[in-house]
């Protein structure tokens, strides 16, 4: 397995622990461009898993038995290894979820249930991911409360000035990307949380694209809720995190209601046991929590510093490649951006474009990525885009570059 060091991360060298990338005889080898939609998994995470359920499976929580007591020893240590991770001050601000999509509902639901009332407001941005508005819109049409939304420039940067001037004293919850899937958007969310906090506002940051690439620092950062996916980490689907300030969550009642996460039921009331374990009712998906645990060391041992260097690497070298190419239009220009390139060609429909690097086995995105509010914005239907994980190498931009070319000359 790969490990960290000084010297700089290589894609060549990276690829070597994913087995997906082994080519066989006569076979194209495969240019994966989609880690933002989900992340290919290193062999050690593939190996935790068949290890796991092989030889030490038995449900957490539960048992007496020896299989289940180290499998909640193990669940629990994944806990306190996501906090550190994230730079949780205490385990018990990790609560585990199926994904970004599961956090967000949990927040607005059983947050929002208990705090927004009517002519409340919820701040969010105009490049908001589906998962991060309809749980809001949902939530402030039960509450009477009001969403409200802070534009974007031209280049695809929130406008801090109007971000600024959405936030008043009715303002209860903002709630922003931390780098966005559809423009490769890094927002300056320190000074988002700032401002939010000047006004006494809570601040959920969606972490579905960062987390595996940069470090995160909650504590720091100063907001009271991250969300990521264990899938886009290298990990299994199925998981991921919530992170919740422990005051936060000690404020809240349950989401869900079930097994294991109460103190006292009785048929007349029920009392529920304290965050996090509150916070998840029934059989967690504990397989693949232990699974994102190995995900979670992968991506230690290569050191976040040196995969977002590479990636930015990366990214230099396909921008550059892609502004050559004639009628070719980048979406999101900012100044700070993530391993995300979004783009359109001129009289080339994405899907088709999509179709034909798929015939040479080069994998991208093509569509509306969930945020149809930001297409409308930028005034197109949809784009296509290339996303870089520490396993791309440099060849996999020239293949794809040279694949943009020869879907060119076949469409247009």
């Amino acid at each position: 397995m790969t490990t960290n060091g000084a010297a700089p991360l290589r894609g060549e060298v990276v690829r070597g622990d994913f087995p997906i990338f082994e080519v066989g005889e006569g076979e194209r080898p495969l240019v994966y461009l989609d880690t933002a939609a989900t992340s290919q998994k290193p062999q050690v995470v593939i190996d935790r898993l068949v290890r796991f359920y092989g030889r030490e499976y038995g449900t957490v929580r539960r048992g007496a038995y020896r299989l289940s007591q180290e499998a909640t020893a193990m669940y629990e240590g994944v806990r306190a290894q996501a906090a550190a991770f994230l730079g949780a001050r205490s385990a018990s601000e990790i609560v585990f979820v199926r994904g970004v999509t599961e956090g967000i509902n949990a927040v607005a639901r059983a947050w929002g249930g208990a705090n927004l009332s009517s002519g409340d407001e919820v701040v969010i941005t105009a490049m908001e991911h589906h998962a991060n508005i309809l749980p809001w819109q949902r939530a402030c049409a039960r509450a009477g409360a009001r969403l409200r939304v802070a534009p974007i420039t031209e280049r695809g940067e929130v406008d801090l000035e109007a971000f600024g001037a959405l936030l008043g004293p009715r303002t209860r919850m903002v709630s922003f990307v931390h780098l966005s899937n559809a423009l490769g958007t890094v927002n300056p969310a320190s000074e988002m949380v700032r401002m939010a906090k000047a006004v006494g506002a809570t601040v959920l940051l969606d972490g579905a694209q960062s987390a595996a690439h940069a470090e995160v620092d909650v504590a720091a950062l100063g907001c009271d809720f991250f969300v990521c996916s264990g899938h886009k980490m290298f990990g299994p689907s199925g998981c991921g995190i919530l992170y919740g300030r422990e005051e936060v969550l000690a404020s809240m009642p349950p989401d869900l209601l079930g097994g294991e996460m109460v103190d006292r039921v009785t048929f007349e009331e029920s009392t529920f046991d304290d965050p996090p374990h509150r916070f998840e009712a029934g059989t967690p998906p504990f397989a693949q929590v232990i699974g994102l645990g190995a995900a979670l060391s992968y991506i230690e041992s290569l050191g976040r510093s040196r995969i977002a260097a590479w990636e930015a690497e990366l990214l230099r070298h396909a921008t550059g490649r892609l502004l050559e190419v004639p009628g070719a239009r980048i979406t999101g220009t900012a100044a700070h951006k993530g391993p995300i390139l979004a783009f359109t060609l001129e009289g080339v429909h994405s899907f088709d474009l999509g179709t034909l690097l798929d015939e040479q086995n080069i994998a991208i995105r093509v569509g509306q990525h969930c945020a149809q509010p930001l297409m409308d914005r930028l005034g197109v239907h949809a784009t296509a885009r290339a996303s870089f994980a520490p396993y791309n190498t440099l060849e996999d931009v020239d293949a794809f570059i040279e694949a943009i070319y020869t879907a060119r000359e076949l469409l247009v």
